[in-house]
């Protein structure tokens, strides 16, 4: 049975992701101005009734193109997902998961073009007979994690081809037979959870997204969740960064001739410990050795530490990235060791678009998806290195999948499971309506544009209020008594 979703709670629900607009109460109050601004933007919008207007019954053509969606998932694409997720190839290895990925595209009316960007494992597929008109965009993702046993689809991205093609497919059919104008371009983006090169932002910066209206995605999720508007990413804001120590080798029994690589960077990890306490809670650093020496019996002269760190906002997260290369300084000076800090990439705050992710959550409650989460989380915008979210709107869709936790076996095995296959039908179906709207519907198209433009505009002034909002404390230099 399909739940209602009154009018009511819709626009209870959209009052209530406006006042959860940012991740952290230092945010919100900061840049309180910005945000009232905000909130006035996404007024403006009524997007309560245009929701309601869209989600509602009636539109029957809709209601093919969501069907199609699931005829696709059902019949071929699961079965696809499956196959893809029991042979996971990370990132920029994905041949395998490409060739499949491809070859069905060109088995369905679009042009395939590989190695985009300089990316052996990119490629873009266009729709052949698309006409002049909306450019929708979809985002496939295929690479698999980096595992200490084995390489594992813990974060599912196995289905986000499949999905992606199935929604793509069931709305680029409808564009073709019913003489609608608008084209759909897919767009492989390997290497999601590989800090370097960031083939989103390598391929935007080649110019492969360059005309594309709107762009969607799917992702795995312990829930189905209703984001709310404004500027944020799915992980926070990330630095990447490799800490390399050289020291000088010498024999086990007479250390004291060498200077040990390896010291330094367990040095590095002790002062991060010791700062974490006055870093703001909000604030992640995981970091893993990838060289350490290699043998006991003789002084490491090399070794190497590879961070993340991780802030809501990239403001304080320049204050972490410089108290992180400080710890690593000292650790060189007290391990008498060279440093050299190699800073890899980054990932920075996206636009969440209420317009997209509201149509998106309507339709995947009432499509039937479980556990909601309809409390309006942080803003999240539909891919992760926020450099295509800051340029082109975009909508992430979510519904649950997965009773594991993310990057674990547990999520792997529902991939192949009831939950995992329930929830990567929604997300097309979700998917598909969405993009059928926005090429249907010249209001929604409008609303759209008109609340990421306003979001953009903000995003300047909403940075420059946090600047003050971290202030560093003075230090004085020690007394003599």
């Amino acid at each position: 049975m399909r739940r209602s979703f009154p009018f009511a709670t819709l626009v209870l629900l959209a009052a209530l992701r406006v006042a959860a607009a940012q991740e952290t109460p230092t945010e919100r109050s900061a840049a309180a101005d910005v945000i009232r601004r905000m909130k006035a933007l996404e007024r403006s919008l009524a997007l309560p009734p245009l929701v309601a207007r869209l989600t509602g019954p009636g539109d029957r053509r809709r209601d093919g193109v969501v069907a199609r969606a699931k005829e696709l998932m059902d019949k071929e694409l699961l079965t696809m997902a499956d196959d893809i997720t029991r042979h996971p190839e990370t990132g920029y290895k994905e041949e395998r998961s490409v060739k499949i990925l491809t070859d069905y595209l060109r088995a369905h009316d679009f042009d395939v073009e590989t190695g985009v960007a300089g990316l052996k494992t990119a490629f873009v597929a266009r729709y052949k007979r698309g006409t002049p008109g909306p450019n929708l965009g979809v985002i496939l993702e295929y690479d698999a994690l980096r595992g200490t046993t084995r390489d594992f689809h813990g974060d599912q991205h196995s289905a986000q081809g499949p999905v992606g093609m199935a929604a793509a497919l069931a709305v680029a059919e409808f564009l073709t037979a019913s003489k609608t104008a608008g084209t759909v371009t897919l767009y492989g983006t390997p290497a999601e959870e590989i800090g370097s090169p960031e083939a989103k932002t390598t391929m935007y910066n080649a110019g492969v997204f360059k005309g594309a209206d709107v762009l969607a995605r799917s992702h795995s999720s312990t829930a189905t969740q209703a984001p709310g508007p404004g500027f944020g990413s799915c992980c926070m804001n990330i630095d990447v960064v490799r800490y390399i120590f050289s020291g000088a080798p010498a024999h086990q029994l007479q250390a004291w001739d060498g200077r040990d690589a390896l010291t330094g960077v367990i040095e590095l990890f002790n002062h991060i410990d010791a700062i974490r306490r006055t870093l703001r809670p909000e604030t992640r650093i995981q970091g893993i050795i990838t060289e350490g020496g290699k043998a006991p019996n003789v002084v490491p002269d090399r070794a190497v530490a590879e961070f993340w760190l991780r802030y809501p906002d990239q403001v304080y997260l320049a204050q972490v990235l410089e108290r992180v290369n400080d710890a690593a300084r000292a650790a060189a000076l007290a391990t008498g060791t060279k440093l050299r800090i190699e800073a890899d990439s980054e990932s920075r705050d996206g636009i969440s678009v209420a317009a997209l992710n509201d149509v998106a959550f309507t339709y995947l409650k009432k499509l039937g998806a479980t556990k909601f989460e309809d409390e309006p989380g942080r803003p999240l915008p539909y891919e992760e290195t926020g450099t295509v979210a800051t340029q082109i709107p975009g909508v992430g869709v979510t519904a649950h999948s997965s009773n594991g936790g993310y990057h674990t076996f547990d999520m792997e095995a529902d991939a192949l499971g009831p939950v995992g296959h329930r929830g990567f039908v929604l997300d097309a179906q979700a998917m598909a309506a969405v993009l059928y709207h926005f090429a249907t519907d010249t209001p929604y198209r409008t609303a759209v544009q008109r609340e990421f433009e306003g979001l953009k505009a903000l995003y300047d002034e909403y940075l420059t209020a946090l600047r003050s909002a971290y202030p560093i404390p003075t230090v004085p230099e020690p007394s003599g008594n």
